[in-house]
């Protein structure tokens, strides 16, 4: 491919995924707000405690969804019709047993999880009331992922985008009505957020019924070979959501030990601008993975290099401007959740928002990391990757640095651990697969950018 028509897809699918990534970030942070103003400190700290499961289900989700379509993407060109086919049921069958666990999770267990997650007394029906309908619409949001990443590699990326965009306007309208309107709460919160994904299924369905897609779902019987390495692909992806879930429970409970409810609240805060930020990687990772996966199914190296250094690029200028932009406005954003005015609330959060965010370009180094190795069919490098900067790194981390500094060295968790994961990231890449995608072509005429 030409360089001019690479960054004209560049441009195109990385512009549309982060909207939509940015869009779908507002279903919490929407909850966010309006729990802020309508349950306080309270509903705010509730919804924190519940939060880590929205992280399990992207996780399961994006690891069928981002596994099944790089697959899709790797022999849409080299394959019939019937393999792609196969392909895509395999990931609904696979994500369907995921689905059924956390139903009967919703049935069965939702209130020994709720105080798993450590809600008390003050809290607990609240954190139950979200927790409980989240895990029964688990379906939902985990064919919702599957078809967002299936519609984008399918060559849609305005309608998977137009998908993110509507459920996102949806949840805000139903939020504000159930909250304010029709006083109903918690409950009303956790169903707008629920019955948003309706919406967004709603529209992708259009690819389908228009006959532009590639890819249907038919009887085919399971293989579980694809479907285990359908997982493999994603699994990187499955341990970013999985490690920022774990994050946040351990923080959860550290902060509880440390600040009670209202340290929570001001976690609360800031993790949920951290989901917004954090959204615009994501975005320019979705948008990307697509072309990386199509340029090392034809054996582009060259088109690689240009893909990885772009995306690092718009990473880093993005982090530059979202640091120095949340750092100046640090108090505006903390006041816009503290309903109750709670001077303790308003100096953690402002504390947390501008310590805990020197760790985003390293976030979003890594992040493009994972999906590059991911892409290029090498899921041991992007697990290793994802690994570190969740479990191996935070939590032992977070111990030491909330006993040597309290609610400081918590804020510095995650900037330490990602700086960690970025220089292992670097130096995997600089070893293992910078010599291989800068060897020279064999036909020297495969050569068309400056």
């Amino acid at each position: 491919m030409y360089l001019p028509d690479l960054k004209q897809d560049f441009r195109k699918y990385v512009f549309f995924n982060m909207i939509g990534s940015f869009g779908i970030s507002l279903y919490i942070l929407a909850d966010t707000f309006c729990i802020s103003k309508g349950l306080g400190t309270d509903g705010l700290a509730a919804l924190n405690l519940a939060l880590p499961v929205f992280n399990f289900l992207n996780g399961f989700g994006l690891m069928f969804g981002i596994g099944g379509s790089t697959k899709f993407s790797i022999f849409y060109c080299h394959t019939d019709r019937i393999d792609t086919d196969r392909i895509f049921t395999n990931t609904i069958l696979g994500m369907g047993g995921i689905a059924l666990i956390f139903e009967i999770l919703g049935i069965f267990f939702s209130e020994p999880l709720t105080l798993l997650l450590g809600a008390d007394e003050s809290i607990f029906d609240l954190t139950h009331t979200y927790l409980e309908l989240v895990l029964l619409f688990s379906p939902i949001f985990l064919l919702n992922q599957v078809m967002i990443c299936f519609v984008r590699n399918d060559g849609a990326p305005r309608l998977a985008t137009a998908a993110m965009l509507t459920s996102s306007a949806v949840n805000v309208i139903l939020d504000c009505d159930f909250i304010f309107i029709r006083q109903m709460g918690m409950q009303g919160a956790a169903l707008a957020t629920c019955i948003s994904p309706l919406f967004s299924i709603a529209v992708m369905s259009l690819h389908i019924v228009s006959g532009w897609n590639a890819f249907q779902f038919r009887f085919f019987k399971p293989s579980w070979p694809m479907i285990k390495e359908i997982a493999s692909l994603g699994f990187s992806t499955f341990v970013n959501e999985l490690a920022a879930g774990i994050v946040m429970i351990v923080f959860n409970f550290l902060i509880l030990n440390l600040e009670g409810n209202t340290g929570v609240a001001a976690y609360g805060i800031v993790a949920n601008i951290a989901i917004v930020v954090v959204s615009l990687y994501t975005g320019i990772s979705y948008g990307v993975q697509p072309l990386m996966s199509r340029e090392h199914g034809a054996h582009d190296k060259k088109a690689l290099q240009y893909l990885l250094k772009s995306a690092m690029k718009l990473t880093i200028q993005i982090s530059v401007v979202v640091y120095f932009s949340v750092f100046f406005t640090s108090q505006g954003i903390a006041g816009i959740f503290n309903s109750d005015h709670d001077q303790n609330l308003q100096a953690m959060a402002e504390d947390g928002l501008r310590l805990y965010f020197t760790a985003i370009p390293f976030m979003g180094m890594n992040i493009i990391n994972s999906v590059f190795f991911t892409s290029l069919e090498k899921p041991k490098p992007a697990q290793i990757l994802s690994l570190l900067r969740g479990m191996f790194l935070v939590i032992p981390i977070a111990w030491i640095f909330s006993k040597l500094w309290n609610i400081t060295g918590i804020w510095l968790t995650v900037p330490v651990s990602e700086l960690l994961a970025c220089i292992t990231g670097i130096i995997i890449y600089l070893v293992r697969i910078r010599p291989e995608i800068m060897e020279k072509p064999k036909d020297p005429f495969e050569i068309y950018y400056d």
